[in-house]
């Protein structure tokens, strides 16, 4: 019987290094449906200045929500989404149109897919109007 017992832990190991290897990829697709979205929607000015939004959308499906939310890592995935989208547009030579925002969020309606991401553009709010407005 130990043995039978030696075979099962050793599936078991397998089997889950396999589920982590699996589920690891979503933030890499993540990151790669961000940057698509950026590229889709850069503008070249007269200028010559190729600006991108700069606030992103990415709605989770429940599984997935959960399962990062079960692991406490949804906070490092948006932050990670975050630094890997700032440097996709460094390297491109894109300006964002205002501070760079990654929200991470659960939806709903997501049934025949893991996530849904969208850009808009958010204006920037410079210090003196917030000065101004929270007075």
């Amino acid at each position: 019987m130990s043995t039978l017992r030696a075979w099962e832990k050793a599936l078991e190991t397998r089997w889950e290094a396999l589920r982590a290897r699996i589920s690891d990829r979503g933030p890499v697709e993540l990151v790669d449906a961000l940057r698509r979205e950026c590229d889709r929607h850069a503008v070249v000015s007269p200028e010559g200045r190729v600006m991108v939004p700069n606030a992103y959308d990415v709605e989770l499906s429940g599984p997935v929500h959960e399962e990062l939310t079960r692991r406490g890592s949804r906070s490092r995935v948006g932050q990670a989404l975050t630094d890997s989208l700032a440097r996709h547009a460094a390297r491109k030579g894109y300006e964002w149109a205002g501070p760079l925002a990654v929200h991470v969020g659960r939806s709903g309606d997501l049934t025949d897919s893991r996530y849904r991401v969208a850009s808009t553009v958010m204006p920037h709010v410079s210090a003196e109007a917030f000065g101004r407005v929270s007075r």
